[in-house]
């Protein structure tokens, strides 16, 4: 397993926060470096995709995504918490953030769509 997504929520806001727990064994770390493991900026991307996803329950994509910041390296067994939030009812962008502990790790915005072009995630809270 690449990882495992714990304590999904969604809020009544539309507010989506997740735990990610990622051992040593995990693929995204073959690469990255020999002797010195780090997790890829894509993989942190897609995690907070599959946190989106999973709690909207519907088939999505990525549409676009923009002001990514990289600020913390991630090593094998951090724990991840991610927040993602509307930035508007139904719009289908969210703001980001990725935490190790206190420590904010990664930021963004992430734009999803249904598959077939409409955007948004119209989902209740979990």
């Amino acid at each position: 397993m690449w990882y495992t997504l714990h304590n999904l929520k969604r809020s009544a806001s539309g507010e989506v926060s997740a735990s990610i727990e990622m051992t040593q064994d995990s693929p995204w770390f073959s690469g990255h470096f020999p002797g010195e493991p780090i997790l890829p900026g894509i993989a942190q991307l897609g995690m907070v995709f599959d946190a989106i996803w999973q709690s909207c329950n519907q088939s999505l994509k990525i549409s676009s995504v923009s002001r990514v910041r990289f600020k913390q390296i991630i090593r094998p067994n951090d724990r991840l918490e991610i927040i993602a939030k509307p930035m508007e009812e139904n719009s289908g962008d969210y703001s980001f953030r990725m935490m190790v502990g206190k420590e904010l790790v990664c930021s963004g915005i992430v734009t999803v769509e249904k598959q077939g072009g409409k955007q948004g995630c119209r989902q209740k809270p979990i």
